[in-house]
């Protein structure tokens, strides 16, 4: 990589190869004695091969900067659910069963003196991909923020995608566009909080990708919706109900290996569901934003890993925090679910 900066020969495809096989799970970071900051060295690498090669062809160009325009992505998104019940869409891509309708998100954003709008408590971030494709769980976590007794508003406009993938895909251009319009769309002092593990380490580390102050500033107030709750368990309700078998928690490597905060799933989720841990020191489901769509024989091999360490604990129910893990664990038959949906679930039955 250094060599790849340092010098005027252009990087070999050999070298193109070798780091477009990285998932990213950036659990070298967390094992290295001298705490090599592999993620960000990585995602300058693939920024270089971009700018000076063919790195990234322009469909999937095409498909990236399509992230950035929400209507298109639910638009997109529907008509593939119409596909997939038509049989039209392949197993082999690995989607999971898309809904043809969405449900409204309800907010519950604060009124201040003589009726006039105020800043709410926190902020839910719900992105591109995960609200087209999972807003049930977005759903969840209002209902379980909004137990606390907090008020939860939604983004304004320009919060369409956080633009983790475009980094990991050394688009840092466009990353740091879609960064602004995020930032932009969430204004005030108020945490934001985030229910997508990816999403919430790419949106912590703003400051870094911006390098300005008022992204820094943005980046502090970013926390994963389990680290906000965490701060707030004593005001949560007692569970209603509970799963009836144990629940085997799967921490994605954005909460575990880059935000390091994976803890908190177990504090939030401990009084509602009785769990079980992996013996598999946090190994990688292989899912890795696309990845799995760009080299499935690695995520899958990989996943097979994770599969096994998951059976082996018996439990019918796998709990994790990212939307590209539910859907990639899902794919390999198991039954995976965010820890939000099974604590709204736990509260009120929905």
């Amino acid at each position: 990589m250094r060599a790849t900066h340092a010098t005027d020969a252009a990087p070999g495809r050999e070298f193109a190869e070798f780091m477009d096989l990285c998932v990213q799970c950036r659990g070298c970071e967390v094992a290295c004695p001298s705490s090599v900051p592999f993620g960000r060295l990585m995602e300058g690498a693939r920024a270089t091969l971009t700018r000076e090669t063919a790195y990234q062809p322009r469909w999937r160009r095409l498909a990236y900067a399509a992230l950035g325009h929400h209507r298109l992505v639910l638009a997109a998104s529907s008509a593939a659910a119409v596909l997939q019940r038509l049989h039209l869409v392949p197993r082999r891509l690995g989607l999971p069963p898309l809904p043809l309708r969405r449900q409204q998100l309800r907010p519950s954003g604060r009124a201040g003196p003589g009726g006039r709008r105020q800043d709410p408590d926190a902020w839910l971030y719900t992105g591109c991909v995960m609200d087209a494709w999972m807003r049930p769980t977005h759903a969840a976590a209002l209902r379980v923020m909004q137990a606390t007794g907090a008020g939860v508003s939604l983004p304004g406009a320009g919060a369409d995608c956080c633009g983790s993938l475009h980094l990991h895909a050394g688009l840092r251009a466009e990353a740091q566009g879609l960064a602004r319009r995020v930032m932009a769309s969430m204004s005030g002092d108020a945490p934001v909080v985030v229910d997508s593990a990816g999403c919430g380490a790419a949106m912590k580390d703003y400051g870094e990708l911006l390098g300005t102050a008022d992204a820094r500033r943005f980046s502090d107030r970013v926390l994963d919706v389990h680290e906000w709750l965490a701060a707030r368990a004593d005001r949560l309700p007692a569970a209603r109900r509970r799963p009836a078998e144990p629940v085997a928690v799967q921490d994605p490597c954005h909460l575990r290996h880059v935000q390091r905060v994976h803890t908190h799933v177990r504090t939030v989720l401990a009084p509602y569901a009785d769990l079980v841990e992996l013996d598999d020191d946090g190994l990688c489901c292989g899912a890795g934003g696309a990845y799995a769509g760009l080299h499935p024989d690695m995520a899958d091999e990989i996943r097979a890993r994770k599969v096994a360490a998951i059976e082996a604990t018996g439990a019918p129910v796998v709990a994790s925090a990212n939307p590209g893990c539910i859907v990639h664990l899902a794919g390999a038959g198991l039954d995976v679910r965010h820890p939000l949906d099974i604590i709204a679930w736990a509260l009120d039955g929905r």
